[in-house]
């Protein structure tokens, strides 16, 4: 992942503590996105690397695909899955009184 961080400042991208100086009133939204992209990480890693390069990344499907070593299909469908895994992991945790 830290291929994804390094394109990333060549893209201009924002870190994630970059970003919580910048919205400090989302920094608990983004404590529980880090903390729900951790537990998808243990269950799938490949999910939560395309999480990582294509939402931290900016990166397009097929840059992830190449990356990743899997089709542009299976990098939508990891996409996908994981977006509506992290929706549930989050939701969940407001919804615990975090």
């Amino acid at each position: 992942m830290d291929d994804a961080r390094r394109r990333n400042h060549k893209r201009g991208a924002v870190e994630l503590e970059e970003t919580a100086a910048i919205a400090p009133g989302r920094a608990g939204d983004l404590v529980a996105l880090d903390e729900a992209l951790q537990a998808l990480a243990h269950i799938d890693p490949r999910k939560a690397r395309v999480v990582d390069l294509r939402f931290f990344g900016g990166w397009s499907v097929d840059e992830t695909a190449e990356v990743t070593k899997v089709s542009a299909i299976t990098v939508m469908r990891d996409w996908s899955t994981a977006r509506a895994w992290l929706h549930r992991e989050m939701s969940r945790g407001s919804s615990d009184g975090r």
